[in-house]
């Protein structure tokens, strides 16, 4: 094949990333940038050097020069727009969440196998540095069978208020924006186990908390001070092999510091990704702590997405399987909605 012809459809703040990748990218000829703010599309036309713009996302689709596209949109609008671009033959490559149900979860599945093209979840923090090396030990057999893993996500001040914190449009809080990514990342290196049951708790206690001041914190480019998302969640996940999984992320706690924790506990061993990689072993009876000698021991941001990129068009000109497959957001899906479903039921549920 040729240059993969790209669009890119929404062009917020997320979409810088996957922009910059693809004009890095020489096998990637950035095609069309659609947003329904036609003066951010243009903005983005003459940085990157689009050929076309749109402010409808189907006029795009409808072009057929067009072989692939990122989906870089609230979280409301990824599954209409996965199934339509999959319907009009375009590789995806979908921001995460995969969108905001179950229900619309099988959808997507099913117009994947429907169309035969390559539908992507964007679980960025599996194409970085640090996790490739953990997932060769792992997979390797050092930390043996993996039987507990905790991700912790929490922001004491950092709702970004706009769409993230209208669950209309964003599907939830912290739980469903940043706690997908620590999810995912203990999920896929505990070795994808099928979810068995979850408990689950959400707490809107502290809501926006714009009063605070002189620290500052990520606003959405839509940013006000509304909010009908949760402050913090958190979970225990039990998986079908006997595994399990604790979980907490928050947008805003009254916590000491940010915290960010990716860990998993095998018998053989046991390994930290976040905040940066460490393993922990045992030999002659004498514990040991490991640190790998790599340039990027925390997650390399630019460089992740750039990987991320890289790998989704390796994947549209078929050299490769994609690293994150539909079935991927599937399962995560289930999860994600599994968490609200407990708390809004106050009991576990059981899958």
């Amino acid at each position: 094949m040729g240059k993969i012809k790209v669009g890119v459809i929404g062009a917020g703040s997320i979409s810088e990333m996957h922009l910059n990748a693809y004009d890095n990218n020489k096998e990637v000829e950035l095609a069309a940038v659609c947003d329904l703010n036609e003066e951010r599309a243009k903005q983005k036309e003459a940085k990157y050097g689009a050929k076309r713009i749109y402010t409808d996302y189907k006029e795009l689709l409808s072009d057929p020069g067009i072989d692939a596209v990122s989906i870089c949109t609230w979280n409301n609008s990824h599954a209409p727009i996965s199934i339509t671009a999959l319907e009009a033959g375009k590789h995806v490559l979908c921001e995460k969440p995969l969108c905001k149900t179950v229900e619309e979860a099988l959808k997507v599945e099913e117009a994947v196998h429907k169309s035969g093209k390559i539908l992507q979840v964007g679980y960025v923090r599996r194409l970085g540095t640090n996790m490739k090396v953990l997932k060769n030990f792992i997979d390797e057999g050092d930390l043996g069978d993996i039987y507990f893993a905790k991700a912790t996500c929490l922001r004491r001040l950092g709702n970004p208020g706009g769409w993230f914190s209208d669950v209309d449009r964003s599907g939830g809080g912290p739980l469903i924006d940043i706690g997908v990514h620590v999810i995912d990342a203990c999920w896929y290196l505990m070795g994808k186990p099928k979810v068995k049951s979850i408990s689950g708790n959400t707490y809107v206690k502290l809501g926006n908390r714009s009063n605070v001041e002189h620290l500052s914190f990520y606003k959405a480019s839509d940013y006000d001070e509304s909010n009908t998302v949760e402050d913090m969640a958190n979970a225990v996940i039990r998986f079908e092999n006997g595994a399990s999984l604790l979980l907490d992320v928050s947008f805003t706690l009254h916590a000491k510091e940010d915290e960010l924790s990716i860990r998993v506990y095998g018998d053989k061993g046991g390994a930290e990704l976040e905040p940066k990689l460490m393993l922990v072993s045992e030999k002659y009876d004498t514990i040991l702590n490991i640190e790998p000698q790599i340039d990027h021991l925390t997650f390399d941001f630019e460089n992740g997405f750039q990987n991320e990129i890289d790998h989704f068009i390796d994947s549209c000109q078929g050299r490769i399987s994609t690293i994150s497959p539909v079935e991927d957001g599937l399962e995560m899906m289930k999860i994600l909605c599994g968490i609200y479903e407990s708390n809004k039921k106050g009991k576990e549920i059981h899958f």
